[in-house]
């Protein structure tokens, strides 16, 4: 079993940084392999609205985006993780998570999630929630943990003076990872994913 952190901060080094660092700390410890990815800080085109990835299942852009989207399907969970800005998560992940998602969404359902966000002072609830309903579209289980999945600080010295913070980091990981084998262990004696139906309609019918 194999976790994916993404890390959407501009800063490869910074608070949020930080924290998947000590998520991925605690799942390792639980028998998880991880691997972390940070997105850059190059310019990302937001989704052309193009219509191939319908046809391929891939994003038509090769970049970061297209890349998470594919290798998907490598990994049995997912960490995403930034900081907040104006109450919000950072619109580089947001692109990411949009045509990734968008374009390869069959690689992401029913494996387990969580969102991770780094602020100095506040706006970390608003930010889980825009993160956790691209789980929810996905029908990925979202993982919890004893807190907000946030933690404190302008500089990485100051996560490591959030003792909460990183004892919330922690419980992420260990929850993950009872998730991650208690699915394990259902498929093994039979027992798979549901089918789920789709219908789609406008609001004006």
């Amino acid at each position: 079993m194999k976790v994916l952190l993404v890390n959407g901060s501009s800063r490869p080094d910074g608070c949020t940084a930080a924290a998947l660092a000590r998520v991925a700390e605690t799942l390792e410890g639980e028998g998880i392999a991880t691997e972390t990815l940070w997105i850059g800080n190059q310019p990302l085109s937001d989704c052309l609205a193009c219509g191939r990835c319908r046809q391929t299942g891939e994003c038509v852009l090769n970049d970061i985006a297209a890349e998470i989207g594919r290798r998907a399907a490598e990994f049995d969970g997912f960490v995403f993780g930034s900081p907040v800005y104006y109450a919000h998560p950072s619109a580089r992940l947001l692109t990411v998570m949009d045509r990734a998602f968008y374009s390869c969404g069959r690689n992401f359902q029913f494996k387990p999630a969580a969102a991770v966000l780094s602020a100095r002072r506040a706006g970390q609830v608003a930010s889980m929630d825009v993160i956790n309903k691209y789980f929810t579209i996905r029908s990925m289980p979202v993982v919890s943990s004893t807190y907000w999945n946030h933690v404190y600080g302008s500089q990485p010295q100051d996560v490591a003076r959030d003792e909460e913070g990183l004892m919330t980091m922690t419980n992420i990981g260990k929850n993950m990872a009872w998730l991650l084998k208690c699915i394990h262990l259902g498929r093994e004696n039979g027992l798979e994913p549901p089918a789920n139906g789709q219908a789609r309609t406008d609001f004006i019918r």
